[in-house]
């Protein structure tokens, strides 16, 4: 994304302020048009995640799974997208930013079809392993490239679309595979993987990855193509660079260069972020949400399935709005709140139920608990943890670190994903309970570590952080 280079090894020299009204709004189509292709990832993501929710009573009685297989195959998922996560920044540094995304089409089209023609759970797992490799892929590809094709002024707003369409994805999945059978919807996942493929024919690679290639006549290319003819880019291109030739004179980075005293302050925010939205419990919610209705004492999972894809889009949508005038954090502790009152919402619908009172109003508890925690985690912690990821590592350190934090953060979905079935088992509140702690913690972390980035340059934020992480451990926080 962006690039820095050795502490203290170059100025950070301001892009000018006319930056943010400069990018008329004739040239603004190429950043959207760039972006629109890039998200349509993010819709596959989507759309996989929200697959095993309304799926799971067809496949368990078409294939005759048990509970143990299906939340197998739930989890799955997140196996191939933990694959996918440490392979994530080598393969996006090697062969750029647009084939990465071809790269990861092509394992998701090919699950998908496995999944449509399965007729076993060997088929049925190996499908949902490669889904979950391309979609680990794409999760750490598209807010990169989106971070580096933007604005300062339009970064929060557009990376949070990365979001919006994984929550359009998993919406429309929730909806549809209510009124249609499995295996369509498995099919239906395959047309947004074409359109994408169709797409990256028509879009620019990332101006700072063709830079650091050395690219720099298709750098310079890309990067007026992006910001109109008539602006002057001269700055942005110098201050790049200057950054990526401190690059080149500085040795190969490896993953264990990430625990430097100086990129320790981003390894914390970053991975802690992708532990807390993981852990808060996001994925116990959308891969078993029918499930969980029904425990709660619906007669069935689509009422509730419906109001859940209904809250998901408009929330999401709220949060692109709001990025680049409030800034994250403020989003981070409003959108930690709410997960955490939604949790603890829930806990207390299963507790009375335990107890057997109010046993009418237990299940619109329930259900207000639940879409109190999508609405909330739409806000904020579903798409700002990776807009924090994507601005705050210095573009050599960026294939590395990126591979970390989306590992971490799919490990985490696998652990929550696989295991919530056996908790629910164990006991339904005391989940949801735990759930809310975790959502708790996370105001804590954001208030006492996560710097706030909004409106400022990436190679700004970046210096700042690698510059100042051996000073305090909250500075920046007052930004």
């Amino acid at each position: 994304m962006a690039v820095v280079g050795e502490e203290g090894s170059v100025m950070v020299v301001p892009l000018l302020e006319r930056e943010s009204s400069s990018t008329s709004t004739s040239t603004l189509w190429v950043v959207v048009a760039s972006t629109a292709v890039a998200v349509a990832g993010s819709f596959v993501f989507g759309c996989s995640v929200g697959f095993s929710s309304p799926a799971q009573s067809g496949i368990m009685s078409d294939l005759h799974l048990s509970l143990s297989e299906y939340s197998l195959f739930g989890s799955i998922l997140t196996i191939g997208a933990m694959i996918g996560a440490i392979m994530s920044g080598r393969v996006t540094d090697m062969i750029g930013r647009k084939l990465a995304m071809a790269v990861s089409d092509f394992f998701c089209i090919v699950g998908w079809l496995a999944i449509f023609f399965s007729k076993d759970v060997w088929w049925l797992d190996l499908g949902r392993l490669s889904v979950g490799y391309g979609v680990g892929l794409l999760s750490y590809i598209v807010p990169v490239y989106i971070a580096e094709i933007t604005p300062k002024n339009l970064r929060g707003a557009f990376t949070t679309i990365n979001q919006l369409m994984i929550s359009c994805g998993a919406s429309l999945a929730f909806l549809l595979g209510t009124i249609l059978t499995w295996r369509t919807l498995a099919l239906l996942g395959v047309f947004p993987c074409l359109l994408q493929l169709v797409g990256l024919l028509f879009i620019v690679e990332s101006p700072r990855w063709l830079a650091k290639v050395g690219d720099h006549a298709k750098f310079e290319a890309a990067l007026r193509s992006l910001r109109g003819k008539e602006t002057d880019i001269s700055l942005e291109v110098e201050e790049i660079k200057d950054f990526t030739e401190s690059l080149r004179r500085s040795p190969q980075a490896t993953m264990l260069d990430l625990f430097q005293k100086k990129y320790l302050k981003s390894v914390i925010v970053g991975v802690g972020l992708m532990v807390l939205q993981q852990f808060g419990g996001v994925n116990a919610v959308c891969f078993y949400a029918s499930e969980i209705f029904v425990s709660a004492g619906f007669p069935s999972g689509d009422i509730g399935t419906i109001a859940l894809a209904a809250i998901g889009i408009p929330m999401t949508t709220l949060g692109v709005f709001l990025m680049d005038i409030s800034g994250r954090r403020p989003l981070l502790m409003i959108s930690a709140a709410g997960t955490c009152l939604g949790c603890f919402l829930v806990g207390m619908s299963f507790l009375l139920k335990g107890h057997e009172l109010m046993k009418d109003l237990n299940p619109f508890l329930a259900l207000a608990g639940i879409l109190v925690f999508s609405g909330s985690f739409s806000l904020g912690m579903g798409g700002i943890p990776w807009v924090i990821m994507s601005e705050i590592f210095p573009i050599n350190m960026k294939g590395s670190a990126g591979s970390l934090v989306t590992l971490i953060n799919w490990f985490g979905s696998w652990v929550v994903s696989y295991g919530f079935n056996f908790l629910m088992a164990w006991n339904s509140a005391g989940t949801f309970f735990i759930f809310a702690t975790v959502c708790g913690l996370t105001i804590l972390f954001v208030t006492k570590l996560v710097p706030e980035t909004k409106g400022r340059t990436l190679e700004e934020i970046q210096a700042e952080l690698n510059s100042l992480s051996s000073e305090k451990p909250g500075f920046g926080m007052d930004r």
